[in-house]
């Protein structure tokens, strides 16, 4: 069983929860008291969103992240809706535009001010009709700029394209029919697969520009409420309940869905399970609606698939949960992950964080993979046209802008010309601190430097602890330029040493020279 793990390697096997102190916290927010299983929030680097209570309609509050405390009764809203938001979600690529679905069949598209709100907004950017019945669940293309996907209660997933100049769009690019509403759904790391889970309790795979259905399950025993793609291991992971109503997890194979590969009760509560998978870390997220509990899990793409961490406990329940994007973690603490949890019995929303323990507080390269950047790697038109592009990747080094679709790996030509560059550059510093010696004796050490140098370049410069980094077939998946991409960082920092050790050989050398300098002038 996944809770009673064996003791193994992992950077990530004492990660522990920590609350944020009461200053942190956003205190007496009106938090909405639907009962919808949804989020009710949202948050990016600048802003925390959520659903609340309004008479006469549907509001959220958009509250600046860093006005933590009390908040005003009378703070400005988001109300365009006749009926209850039922779901929020930030652009990933925008960070000040904000899409809502209601009961009122609507999905709206919202600019927020880079400014505090001063009063209510009411007028959207955009209006998406086409929903005959309320719509529950929104979802932006994870690398695709401007594509929503929206789900109603009409049974249908509606896919929209907002790169139009019409403030009020009426038919969408594409209509995805189900046979029952739609419960989740979840992309695939390029957003060329589509993960739904229905009220008939059944998963399947999608194609979302064809509508065709690749996968289906007629499992009985798993009655799924919820489910995730776990990044580009194949694999998708789903929560709901058993046969005698316990809550249980599975693992499928998102190309047989026939016979889950783990299943697995946890408990016999009744609230609903969210999953939250992140693929950097390749760490699962168990968060119940109702507890105060979040279990976390690392996965494998191999048995046992699922492997028990920890689980941060709190006497206060949640309502809903919202998950920081990578860019807007604090990285000096070593915090991997952070949620903003509802607390509705407190009007509190409550920060948690979740850290590795290291003794060095500042920045640390294997924790923190290259991630996916606030920037969509394709236009709308293109995902409709059939291109299918993943995620560009930047790092979380403070400082750092570039972003990378992928990690580059060096070439052996201009890793060996690099490292002879930097060893000539330093005999070039070094030169002219010992101009006065005998030019003849100077030559002869360079000499010896050079065989003494030639000799490591064909046996150490493409090895690091008989891994050949140039020879190797090229990875076939994430989690295999993951591989490469460390053992290349592992390959730079022991060339540093390297060259470390040869500035170290060459002050030798030169104090041996001058030695021998002074020996043969005092004879």
């Amino acid at each position: 069983m996944s809770w009673h793990p064996q003791y193994r390697s992992s950077k990530f096997r004492h990660v522990y929860g920590k609350a944020a102190g009461k200053e942190k916290c956003y205190d007496c927010v009106p938090i909405t008291l639907n009962v919808h299983d949804n989020h009710f929030c949202a948050v990016n680097p600048y802003f925390i969103a959520v659903v609340t209570e309004c008479a006469g309609g549907g509001a959220f509050l958009v509250i600046p992240i860093e006005q933590t405390g009390k908040l005003d009764p009378h703070y400005p809203k988001v109300c365009g809706h006749r009926g209850n938001v039922l779901d929020i979600k930030w652009n990933p690529f925008n960070d000040f535009v904000i899409a809502s679905c209601s009961e009122d069949s609507t999905v709206k598209i919202w600019d927020i001010p880079k400014q505090l709100l001063k009063r209510n907004i009411t007028s959207p950017k955009k209006e998406l009709l086409g929903h005959a019945r309320r719509v529950g669940l929104i979802e932006w293309h994870p690398t695709a700029n401007n594509i929503l996907f929206s789900s109603g209660y009409d049974y249908k997933i509606m896919i929209w394209n907002l790169d139009v100049n019409n403030a009020v769009i009426l038919n969408p690019v594409k209509i995805l029919a189900h046979a029952d509403v739609v419960l989740s759904m979840s992309f695939n790391r390029d957003g060329s697969l589509l993960a739904t889970a229905c009220r008939d309790r059944k998963i399947r795979v999608v194609d979302p520009r064809a509508g065709t259905v690749l996968q289906e399950t007629n499992y009985k025993s798993h009655k799924v409420n919820k489910v995730l793609f776990l990044g580009n291991m194949g694999k998708l992971f789903s929560t709901g309940t058993s046969q005698w109503n316990n809550r249980q997890i599975a693992i499928w194979d998102q190309n047989d869905l026939s016979v889950p590969l783990l299943e697995e009760d946890l408990d016999g509560s009744s609230g609903l399970l969210f999953p939250i998978y992140d693929s950097d870390t390749c760490m699962l997220y168990l968060v119940g609606k109702g507890d105060g509990n979040i279990r976390y899990y690392e996965i494998n793409p191999e048995k046992p698939y699922l492997n028990y961490l920890m689980e941060y406990r709190s006497p206060l329940p949640q309502k809903g949960i919202a998950i920081m994007p990578k860019r807007g973690l604090d990285v000096s603490v070593c915090e991997i992950f952070r949620f903003y949890k509802l607390i509705p019995t407190k009007s509190l929303i409550e920060p948690v964080s979740m850290i590795v323990p290291r003794r060095v507080r500042s920045y640390q390269e294997d924790i923190y993979p290259l991630t996916a950047a606030a920037q969509p790697a394709m236009t709308a038109v293109q995902w409709l046209r059939g291109d299918n592009k993943g995620p560009l990747l930047v790092s979380l080094r403070p400082g750092s802008d570039a972003v990378n679709s992928l990690p580059q790996l060096l070439e052996p030509e201009s890793c060996v010309n690099a490292t002879g560059l930097r060893q000539q550059q330093v005999w070039e510093e070094r030169m002219p601190v010992e101009g006065k010696e005998n030019p003849g004796e100077i030559k002869d050490g360079r000499n010896q430097l050079k065989v003494e140098e030639e000799l490591p370049k064909t046996e150490e410069m493409c090895f690091s602890n008989g891994f050949d980094i140039f020879e190797c077939p090229p990875p076939k998946n994430e989690n295999e330029l993951l591989q490469m991409f460390y053992r290349q960082q592992d390959e730079i920092r022991r060339l540093r040493e390297l060259v470390n050790q040869r500035d170290v050989e060459i002050k030798q050398l030169h104090l041996e020279l001058r030695n021998l300098f002074m020996d043969t002038d005092s004879y």
